[in-house]
């Protein structure tokens, strides 16, 4: 099946039908699927989404809110709907769809939507609401599946089916002792397999990964991408069961993550949504635009304090800002391949030894090949071999600087507590401007003049 992409006629027929009655528009609605729906929402106005939301049946309109994107802020569409519809789709949802779109509106807001809903649904996502959003506990889902260490395989089938009535889906079935405690895990398969006196204690598989609850969203994405899990339980400090999190979530997570670093590595804060207006965006960059006009003045510096090799030599200013642009890039490719390490996995002192040494050994060989194709350039074309012999050197020495930065910057942050992704940017650009302006110009004066 291929993914689905808004076209005219799909968007024609919706907007169509939204200017006729209700039936009307629940005709054009039913050939949709509730994720398709959510993407047609991009393009329609507030009030055209609520519209559909209400005419949606409830189940597909719960589906159609957990599936928008953040940015298009279905907590408001959720918190705009008459009340008793309202309940009726957080009672509808599962509780950690529920949580993350009551966490994005006010605390009034909030207990406003809460005390209309069925009061233990309404305690599950308070008790949710307690975690950090970025959190294992603030991931999680409370509905789960939970047998008895001491049940046989008769009453353990029986309460997984009682207890499966009302959740779509499971992945694994989790083992407790009459405190709740996680014991360990049994696949379905072994106890349909299992002989009718057989004890779940003779079944289950205590070799289990688990989390606390206060572990890092990352952290967890982490350990289900390890160990291919199609879900992981959450359990508190006494081991106490307390949810799952299952690998759809996670999938939302990596993307989230992706994302965050991608902006900040640009120098963009993940505040920042990407559909926003004009002046979010200038908000958000103006900041980091400003520190590098300054590291820029800085760079130029060095250029005004040559100004006589410039005056002499004013074939050196062409050829001094390609060894700087050389020099960022390089940089930049080995700032992202070093900020994925460390976002994979937490590099101890020989791993980052490694890490520096391999990106020092490319630099110096992408420097020397990309130096002698410039020295050839000079050599030929301007028919100086001095000059070719700066230029091999100068960019020799920027690409290897552009490597050692790099490797080292982000991993120095790491270590003193600072987002990598965050200031390595900033900080890489002026080394290897400044490194890219000084070696030719320097090399250019004490060899050429």
């Amino acid at each position: 099946m291929q993914s689905f992409e808004i076209n005219k006629a799909d968007l024609l027929r919706i907007t169509t039908a939204l200017q006729g009655d209700d039936q009307e528009l629940k005709e054009a609605l039913v050939d949709y699927h509730a994720s398709e729906i959510a993407i047609i929402f991009e393009k329609l106005a507030p009030e055209e989404r609520e519209r559909i939301i209400n005419v949606l049946p409830v189940d597909i309109a719960s589906e159609v809110i957990a599936e928008m994107d953040e940015e298009h802020h279905p907590e408001d569409i959720l918190y705009n709907l008459d009340p008793e519809k309202r309940s009726e789709i957080i009672e509808e949802l599962d509780y950690d769809d529920a949580t993350d779109l009551i966490s994005q509106l006010e605390e009034h807001e909030q207990h406003e939507v809460l005390k209309d809903v069925d009061h233990e649904d309404a305690t599950e996502i308070r008790s949710l609401l307690s975690y950090p959003e970025d959190s294992a506990g603030g991931l999680m889902n409370t509905d789960v599946i939970c047998v008895k260490i001491n049940m046989d395989k008769k009453d353990a089938l029986e309460d997984i089916i009682h207890q499966s009535e009302e959740m779509e889906e499971f992945y694994t079935i989790y083992v407790v002792d009459d405190t709740k405690t996680l014991k360990g895990i049994v696949s379905l398969k072994s106890i349909i397999k299992a002989r009718p006196e057989t004890k779940i204690a003779s079944i289950y598989n205590s070799d289990y990964v688990y989390v606390k609850a206060d572990l890092d969203q990352e952290d967890v994405a982490k350990l289900i991408s390890q160990y291919n899990l199609a879900s992981i339980p959450v359990v508190d400090d006494d081991m106490r069961l307390l949810g799952r999190i299952t690998v759809d979530d996670i999938i939302d997570v990596m993307e989230e993550e992706n994302t965050e670093d991608i902006l900040k590595i640009s120098g963009v804060s993940e505040d920042e949504e990407l559909s926003g207006n004009w002046q979010d965006a200038v908000k958000s960059r103006l900041p980091w635009l400003i520190i590098n006009l300054g590291t820029a003045y800085l760079a130029a510096s060095i250029i005004r304090s040559f100004d006589g090799t410039v005056a002499k030599l004013p074939i050196i200013s062409a050829y001094m800002t390609i060894i700087a642009g050389m020099g960022g890039n390089a940089a930049t490719q080995s700032l992202a391949v070093t900020v994925r390490r460390i976002s994979l996995t937490d590099l101890n002192d020989k791993q980052a030894y490694q890490t520096v040494l391999k990106e020092f050994l490319v630099g110096m060989i992408n420097g020397a090949c990309n130096g002698f194709i410039v020295f050839l350039i000079a050599l030929f074309y301007d028919s100086n071999p001095i000059l070719g012999l700066v230029l091999f050197l100068a960019m020799t020495g920027n690409l290897i600087i552009a490597g050692l930065t790099g490797a080292s910057i982000p991993l120095i942050l790491k270590r003193v507590g600072i987002d990598p992704a965050v200031a390595s940017s900033i900080i890489i650009t002026t080394f290897t401007d400044c490194a890219g302006f000084l070696l030719p110009l320097y090399l250019a004066t004490k060899f050429l003049l």
